[in-house]
């Protein structure tokens, strides 16, 4: 696979480095040109130099050959806006890191679903560890073509759960309304900014998305019509 990083920071090396061990092709965008140089002898993948949130430079890392775009620079802002340009371009597959947990909800309305949140997922496994949960339970139980999937209602979904359109394969397991947990019940109310959590057949998983994972007609037109930034010196990829 191909997989294209925007930011050079520990977690993209260490990221990196495992996939380059498994054959992988990896290409870091990094503004910092002494970086790059630093890492040039380190770290056998290719580099380019620019703002990987402009159009221009996410272009000329080639949308059309790569599997993954992994946004994770140290600016929430810049992910995001990297990661809605890199949607826009046609990347398949778009992760946005963030910091600040309170703009996960803000990602998902924008149709941005792949979303990691470090400080988080360590947070809660430390916790599961402390209160001797088993950690690996979840993954052991979802198998074979089951999937999990989340999604923000909209003013036009509101309404009882059962009232929502979905494939026959498809169960709401839960909801969340101001960060509260609800067990989903057929009857339950669900309101504007509820994030609804589902169990869903992989079949069905990218009909769904494009139901439920698409941003605003004003969004999409943003991060499609950005001005390209001056990339004079932009480097070549090595």
């Amino acid at each position: 696979m191909r997989i294209v990083f925007i930011g050079a920071g520990r977690l993209t090396l260490a990221t990196a480095a495992t996939l380059l061990k498994n054959n992988h092709e990896v290409i870091i965008i990094e503004q910092s040109k002494e970086k790059i140089d630093n890492l040039s002898d380190k770290i056998d993948c290719g580099f380019l130099h620019g703002d990987g949130s402009t159009p221009a430079v996410l272009r000329e890392a080639g949308p059309e050959h790569t599997d993954f775009l992994f946004c994770l620079t140290g600016s929430d802002q810049t992910n995001i806006i990297a990661s809605l340009v890199g949607r826009s371009l046609g990347y398949a597959k778009v992760i946005t890191k963030i910091e600040d947990a309170e703009l996960d909800h803000i990602c998902k309305e924008l149709g941005l679903g792949n979303t990691i949140i470090p400080t988080q997922t360590i947070s809660r496994y430390l916790t599961d560890l402390v209160a001797g949960r088993d950690i690996h339970e979840l993954s052991s139980m979802i198998k074979g073509e089951a999937r999990f999937f989340s999604f923000i209602i909209g003013e036009e979904d509101e309404g009882e759960v059962r009232e929502l359109s979905f494939p026959a394969t498809v169960r709401v397991i839960c909801y969340y309304r101001d960060g509260d947990f609800r067990v989903a019940e057929e009857t339950s109310k669900l309101k504007k900014g509820d994030e609804v959590v589902i169990l869903i057949h992989s079949k069905d998983l990218e009909a769904v998305k494009k139901r439920w994972s698409t941003a605003p007609e004003h969004v999409e037109k943003a991060a499609a019509g950005e001005s390209e930034a001056d990339v004079a010196g932009t480097e070549n990829i090595k």
